[in-house]
C-alpha cells in the first residue's frame, strides 16, 4: 500500500496543475479572496478529527435540532446535496423539517409563500424574487431544492437580506438571518430547521456564533461541502472514496465533488455574466485548461517539433468546443467529413448520456452539458488521439483500422484514466480480467461498443491504481499514448503490454480500498 503522503500527491498531482490555472483566471475577475470575512473561513477548518461513512453523516445530521449547510452557490452538487438531505430528514413519524436559504430575501416571503400553495407558477415564483438579477446562479438545480421541500417539508424561509454585494455588512446579514431562524424556531417548535447558507458565512464566528447567542440550547451542526483543505488531506487517506469527515464535535464535512470541479463552475458563471445573459458560458477555457494540465501530469511538451516522445506542436492540435447551442453545426461538421449516420448517432448518444463527446474526425468535443468528470475523460481522449497525430482527422472514416477493438478498448482506458487523474473522485469500475476475445473485433452496433467501454474501464481503475502505488509512472502511460495505432499489429501489442504490466503488480495489490 503506498504511504500517505504518496497518495496525496499522486492523486492531487494532476487536478493541482488544473486548479492552478483556474484560480489565475478567477483572480483576474473576483479579487474578493483576500478580504478577511473569507479568510476566516479558510482558516478555520485546516484539519479534521476522522473519516466518516455516510452513515454516520446521516446521524450526525438526525441528531441534531439545526443544520447549517455550506453552499458554493456556483455548484450544483452544493443545493443537490442540501435537496439529499432534506428528504433523507423529513421521514414519516419524525419531526417535521422547514427549510430556510440565503438565496431568497426575507422580504419577499409573501411570494415564497403563494407558491408554496400553489397559487402561482414556476416562472411568475423565478421572476418576482428576481432569481437572475439578485442572485443569478442556476435556476434548476435550486428549483428542485424548493419543490423538496415543498413535497417534504413543513415551511419554507427566506433568510437574507440586502445589501449582498458588500462585503463591509456581511456581519449584520448574518445577525439579519440568526434572528430570522429564531423566528422559525417560534413558529415551529419541534421542528428541524435545515439551512443552506453561503459558506464563508459558516465560519465558527460568523452565521454559528449569531445563532448560539439567539438559539444556545439548541443542537447545532454545521455541515460543510467540499472544502478545499480537508480535501486534499482526505486524499492521502487510504480510501478510494471519502464520503466525509469529522472537523470536531460540531462541525462535518461531505465530499461530493472536488475544488477544480467547484471553481471551473464559478469560472463558467464568470464567463456567462461577462458575455451577457443571452450567451452561454465559453467553455474553451476550461477544456484547454483540462488538457495542458493532463499534459503537464505526462510530462508532455506542448510544443515539441518532433512527433517521437512527444506529440508535434500540441499547442496547434487543440480541438474546437461546440457549445450547448450548436448541435445543429456538429452534425453538419461530421457531415461534411463523411461520418456516418450510424457514427453521428452514437455521437449524440454519448453527448446525451454523459453532457460531451469527442469526435475525432472533426477534432472538436460538444459540450451539451457540462459535468467535470465526463469532459475531463473526452480531454483525456482528445489527447491520445492528439500523442498519434490525429489520425482520424486526416484519414476521415477510413481510419477504423485492423485490431479496431483493441483500439477502442485503449481510447477508453486513456480518456478514462485520465479522467481519474483529473477527478480523482470518480467512482471506480472494478474488475481483473483484461481478456479480449478476437472473433469479437468485427462485431458492428453498440455492443462492441459497450463491451469496449466496459473493459477499458476496468482496466483504467487497474492502471489508475497501479499509478497511485508506484508501479506505473506518467511517462510509462506517455508512452503507451504515443504508439501510433494506424500501424499493424501496434493496438493489439500495446494492450497486451499493458495487461502485462497490470498482471505483474504484487499480489493483495488489485485496488486502493
Amino acid at each position: 500500500m503506498a504511504s500517505t503522503a504518496n497518495l496525496r500527491i499522486r492523486r492531487s498531482a494532476a487536478e493541482l496543475a488544473a486548479l492552478a490555472g483556474v484560480e489565475r483566471e478567477i483572480r483576474t475577475q473576483d479579487n474578493t479572496g483576500r478580504r478577511k470575512y473569507l479568510q476566516d473561513f479558510t482558516r478555520a477548518f485546516r484539519t479534521y478529527r476522522s473519516v466518516l461513512e455516510e452513515e454516520d453523516l446521516r446521524a450526525a445530521a438526525h441528531a441534531a435540532d439545526i443544520v447549517l449547510i455550506g453552499d458554493y452557490h456556483a455548484l450544483p452538487a452544493s443545493q443537490q446535496f442540501c435537496a439529499s438531505l432534506f428528504e433523507d430528514r423529513a421521514q414519516p413519524a419524525d419531526r417535521p423539517v422547514v427549510l430556510g436559504l440565503e438565496t431568497i430575501f426575507a422580504r419577499d416571503q409573501h411570494v415564497i409563500d403563494e407558491w408554496w400553495r400553489r397559487e402561482i407558477s414556476e416562472h411568475e415564483l423565478r421572476q418576482r424574487i428576481r432569481f437572475d438579477i439578485d442572485w443569478g446562479y442556476d435556476w434548476a438545480p435550486f428549483y428542485s431544492l424548493l419543490v423538496t421541500a415543498r413535497e417534504h417539508g413543513e415551511a419554507l424561509y427566506g433568510l437574507d437580506c440586502m445589501p449582498r454585494e458588500d462585503l463591509r455588512k456581511i456581519g449584520a446579514r448574518d445577525r439579519h438571518a440568526a434572528h430570522k431562524i429564531a423566528e422559525i424556531r417560534t413558529r415551529h417548535p419541534n421542528a428541524v430547521i435545515v439551512v443552506l447558507f453561503g459558506e464563508s458565512h459558516l465560519a465558527p464566528g460568523h452565521l454559528p456564533r449569531q445563532l448560539r447567542k439567539q438559539l444556545a440550547n439548541e443542537r447545532i451542526l454545521t455541515v460543510l461541502q467540499n472544502v478545499d483543505a480537508l480535501y486534499w488531506r482526505a486524499a492521502g487517506e487510504p480510501l478510494v472514496h471519502v464520503p466525509g469527515v469529522q472537523v470536531n464535535d460540531d462541525v462535518v464535512c461531505t465530499f461530493s465533488s472536488t475544488p477544480l470541479e467547484k471553481y471551473e463552475n464559478y469560472r463558467l458563471h464568470l464567463s456567462r455574466w461577462g458575455r451577457g445573459d443571452h450567451e452561454g458560458p465559453d467553455l474553451a477555457p476550461t477544456i484547454y485548461n483540462l488538457i495542458d494540465s493532463l499534459a503537464v501530469f505526462l510530462g508532455i511538451n506542448r510544443y515539441s517539433s518532433t512527433n517521437s516522445t512527444q506529440p508535434r506542436f500540441l499547442v496547434d492540435m487543440l480541438p474546437e468546443v461546440y457549445g450547448p447551442e450548436a448541435a445543429a453545426q456538429v452534425v453538419r461538421a461530421l457531415t461534411r467529413a463523411k461520418v456516418s449516420e450510424d457514427q453521428i448517432e452514437l455521437y449524440l448518444e454519448r453527448a446525451g448520456d454523459q453532457g460531451c463527446v469527442y469526435m475525432p474526425q472533426i477534432n472538436a468535443i460538444f459540450v451539451r452539458e457540462f459535468h467535470m468528470m465526463y469532459v475531463a475523460e473526452e480531454a483525456a481522449r482528445f489527447l491520445h488521439h492528439a500523442c498519434q497525430g490525429l489520425p482520424a482527422r486526416s484519414a476521415g472514416t477510413s481510419a477504423l483500422l485492423k485490431d479496431a477493438l483493441y483500439v477502442r478498448v485503449l481510447e477508453q482506458v486513456f480518456g478514462y484514466f485520465g479522467s481519474r487523474t483529473l477527478y480523482p473522485a470518480r467512482p471506480a469500475v472494478e474488475g481483473k480480467e483484461y481478456e479480449i476475445i478476437p472473433g469479437r473485433a468485427s462485431s458492428s452496433g453498440r455492443q462492441p461498443e459497450l463491451g469496449a467501454e466496459l473493459l477499458g474501464s476496468m482496466m483504467a481503475n487497474a492502471l489508475y491504481d497501479a499509478y497511485l502505488e508506484g508501479h506505473v509512472t506518467p511517462q510509462t502511460i506517455r508512452r503507451w499514448m504515443l504508439v501510433h495505432l494506424d500501424e499493424a499489429g501496434a493496438a493489439r501489442k500495446t494492450y497486451e503490454e499493458i495487461a502485462r504490466k497490470l498482471r505483474r503488480r504484487p499480489k493483495g495489490r488489485r485496488s486502493i480500498q
